[in-house]
């Protein structure tokens, strides 16, 4: 049976990390969500059209994986809780790898804002995310949306079977993909 790991949670939480150890630990194939926007980015900067281009690809990304022979793939992105249209881009790219017989497991992490600040500089993350590299712009994202938008769930508002949270402050990105794999037995 096909897998299909969605990580989500705010910025610098840790989400491509944990999915590079999980990759390494499955077999599984990672996508994260910068892979998209640093190829667009360079060509539109963050604009509409290139969030529109974004989408696009993803949404043929996961319909192309979704009908391959690869045994499973690892998406990150930070899910807005309070927007109604990520709810629906979630629901779409989850029926999408669905509709292929992928089995669909969700993972939220959180982190205290002091250890995603640190982690928001670190040089693993600015070598996989060169939209990431301008740090004063980055922290200001980051920092804006703790009080302009809401990028973890509430309690018992994610009722799905194969889900877990995970406050991953204190845990290596190894230690949270043995988690992970353990959970779901990937």
């Amino acid at each position: 049976m096909k897998k299909f790991v969605f990580i989500f949670g705010p910025q610098a939480v840790g989400k491509m990390t944990v999915g590079q150890e999980l990759a390494k630990m499955t077999g599984l194939k990672l996508f994260h969500n910068h892979m998209t926007i640093d190829l667009l980015e360079p060509l539109f900067g963050f604009s509409p059209e290139m969030w529109r281009l974004t989408h696009l690809f993803r949404n043929e990304i996961f319909n192309s994986f979704s009908k391959s022979d690869n045994y499973g793939m690892i998406f990150t992105k930070v899910w807005y809780f309070d927007q109604q249209e990520d709810w629906d881009d979630i629901e779409n790219m989850c029926q999408t790898v669905a509709s292929q017989g992928a089995d669909i497991y969700l993972v939220e992490l959180e982190a205290n804002v002091e250890e995603r600040l640190k982690r928001n500089k670190t040089p693993h993350r600015l070598e996989h995310k060169p939209t990431k590299r301008n740090i004063e712009q980055s922290e200001q994202h980051l920092l804006g949306t703790i009080e302009n938008s809401r990028l973890n769930s509430y309690k018992d508002e994610l009722e799905k079977e194969n889900y877990i949270r995970i406050d991953n402050t204190y845990l290596s990105a190894e230690d949270v993909a043995k988690i992970i794999k353990r959970e779901f037995q990937l």
